[in-house]
């Protein structure tokens, strides 16, 4: 199946702009997963959690009904960050599109930096959603950025089925792109990281975006200053393999019995 990302950079708070753009770079991808950057629509370094408030949408909003016809017509599973608003709760969500106009939400588990004065911390879990392009089902998890460096999420993604993990970053730090090929490892997925390009605000951001495979090798990863869509074709059935060698089954080797701890 094809899978792919857009690396780009946003104009903060021109929402209508961004996406413009973006369909305008979508043009001609059809029958594939695309992974977009986080907040890729609103930009990410707002100056307080008013002007946060102010570009946050619902989940079904002017967002979603203006992308939804264009993954309907290019039959594209479409994952884009967003600032969702629930109540008088701000999450930094991230967004599963589907042809048909079904959306899935994950709300950002672990906050970054500025980001924990501004946003409510996720209250999803860590959910895997079916995806079915053309012949291929595929269940496929997502995560939002800073989550990369907590190991948890990605095996309990993984302990639940998902293939591919979805994974849409701001990334200013230098470590997470070489941090992935462990992560599929250690897992034995496909991980799409988009990430920004650019400068917002005096935040640079390392581009970088990448589509490693479930040994750890990049399929593809583009540069820093990068822009544009890319795709390549990868088998799901891959990241059904746990083995590492033909008597250890990273899952069935795991002792259960010796993990256990406790805090204080």
């Amino acid at each position: 199946m094809r899978v792919g990302f857009l690396q780009y950079s946003p104009v903060f708070g021109d929402k209508k702009g961004n996406l413009e753009r973006v369909e305008e770079m979508l043009s001609g991808e059809k029958n594939a997963l695309i992974v977009l950057p986080e907040l890729c629509f609103t930009g990410y370094v707002f100056k307080d959690r008013e002007e946060l408030d102010t570009l946050a949408e619902e989940a079904v909003g002017p967002t979603v009904e203006y992308l939804t016809p264009i993954v309907k017509d290019n039959n594209l599973f479409l994952v884009f960050g967003m600032a969702e608003r629930v109540g008088e709760r701000l999450y930094n969500s991230s967004c599963l599109l589907s042809p048909e106009g079904e959306i899935k939400i994950y709300r950002k588990a672990h906050l970054f930096n500025k980001e924990k004065s501004f946003f409510t911390p996720g209250d999803t879990g860590f959910p895997v959603f079916d995806v079915t392009i053309g012949s291929n089902q595929v269940k496929v998890g997502l995560l939002v950025c800073f989550d990369w460096i907590f190991p948890e999420p990605w095996r309990i993604l993984a302990l639940k089925g998902a293939q591919i993990i979805a994974h849409s970053t701001n990334l200013v730090l230098p470590y997470c792109q070489d941090a992935m090929i462990t992560r599929a490892i250690e897992n034995r997925v496909f991980i799409i990281t988009t990430n920004r390009m650019g400068e917002e605000r005096e935040v640079t951001f390392t581009g970088r975006s990448q589509v490693v495979r479930p040994d750890g090798k990049i399929l593809i990863r583009v540069g820093e200053e990068s822009q544009g869509v890319w795709t390549v074709e990868c088998d799901p059935l891959e990241a059904q393999n746990k083995m590492v060698t033909e008597r250890n089954d990273i899952f069935q080797d795991r002792r259960k019995d010796l993990y256990r701890i406790e805090v204080k």
